[in-house]
């Protein structure tokens, strides 16, 4: 015999809406619709559905805490003696998001479809921000027959197959399934006079201009959520949303680290090993940088707060100045004089660590 409350995964101290919230997600991940020829995964969905159909009762729970039914009574899958218990998927209440409600369709209603477009900008935009507008191409409400469909005049009538609900039942032994209505195809409604617009689809392609914001510091791959600007819904069913994805071109001064921007910083061997203060740029402007005596090719320097904005609004990244020690590729003869003449009077050993006993 296996336990009810196991089979939905609740403790036996669960609550009424525990239990039904555990019964609808196991539900929609069993449903045969989201899982067809799986004839384990529609044994596990009757199981599961059976269980509920006594826990989520008061009456037949407690009559199950109290010792399970007696010969006669429910039969939940192997779950006591008597009559099987019979149920019907189409009273699975919004399970699919809106779909049913007390076993009926809600006239077809459904979400329409999230679309997704790009905008390419520049790396200077990007860590200004800028607004732009981008152009989609979205099935939209038909302005004639406001999306039912039916010609100006007209209405849809109920479907007298499914008697409106969209689903028809189907006996497999002990119990109904359900499936979509084949004669309304799941709308619930028949148009017999199609618009002459949209010959019926209650939608037209169209293309709209969005303007969107792009956001100061937005990355490569940013993306922007517009709701409601997807494509329409059908039947009064709520539009989608759009997603608008960020594609940054490349700098050629500035690499990107997060918030952070790294910019390589040429110096001269003097510079570096005297000291220096040399002029950088920053997405803000030129600044000045110390760079200390002794500075060694690759060391990294930080100038805070001179990196891209933070998407979150809490400041700005840093500035990384990599130092890269410039060597001339021809000297004048003053200058190979001077560096002869230091290397006459250096007796630092740039390889000393490499000698080996």
């Amino acid at each position: 015999m296996k336990d009810l409350y196991t089979i939905l995964g609740v403790e036996r101290s669960a609550s009424s809406d525990e239990i039904k919230k555990a019964h609808r997600k196991l539900a929609r991940e069993l449903h045969p619709d989201a899982n067809p020829g799986d004839e384990k995964t529609e044994e596990r969905f009757k199981e599961v559905q059976a269980a509920y159909d006594v826990l989520g009762d008061a009456e037949k729970r407690a009559q199950y805490d109290r010792g399970g039914f007696a010969a006669g009574g429910p039969n939940v899958g192997g779950f006591g003696g008597g009559a099987p218990v019979d149920f019907d998927v189409g009273s699975l209440g919004d399970l699919f998001g809106g779909l049913f409600s007390g076993g009926q369709r809600s006239q077809g209603a459904t979400r329409g479809r999230d679309l997704e477009t790009s905008v390419t900008l520049s790396f200077d935009d990007s860590l200004k921000g800028l607004a732009v507008k981008v152009p989609v191409e979205a099935d939209t409400t038909c302005s004639a027959c406001a999306g039912s469909g039916a010609a100006p005049g007209t209405t849809p009538i109920s479907c007298p197959d499914c008697g409106g609900r969209g689903v028809v039942s189907q006996d497999q032994g002990p119990f109904a399934l359900s499936q979509a209505c084949p004669r309304c195809r799941g709308n619930g409604r028949i148009v017999e006079n199609p618009c002459p617009t949209c010959h019926g689809a209650g939608t037209q392609r169209r293309t709209r201009r969005y303007q969107v914001r792009i956001p100061a510091g937005a990355k490569n791959g940013t993306k922007i959520r517009l709701p409601g600007k997807g494509e329409s819904g059908r039947n009064g069913g709520p539009a989608g949303d759009l997603y608008v994805t960020a594609r940054v071109e490349s700098s050629p001064i500035f690499t990107r680290r997060g918030a952070d921007l790294v910019i390589e910083v040429p110096v001269s061997y003097p510079e570096a090993a005297l000291g220096a203060d040399v002029d950088v740029p920053t997405p803000e402007g030129r600044v000045s940088l110390k760079v200390p005596a002794g500075t060694s090719d690759g060391r990294t320097l930080r100038i805070a707060g001179h990196g891209a904005p933070r998407l979150n609004g809490d400041g700005r990244g840093d500035l990384l100045a990599r130092i890269r020690i410039a060597v001339p590729a021809k000297l004048t003869a003053k200058e190979r004089e001077a560096i002869e003449a230091l290397r006459d009077v250096s007796h630092a050993d740039p390889r000393e660590h490499l000698v080996t006993s």
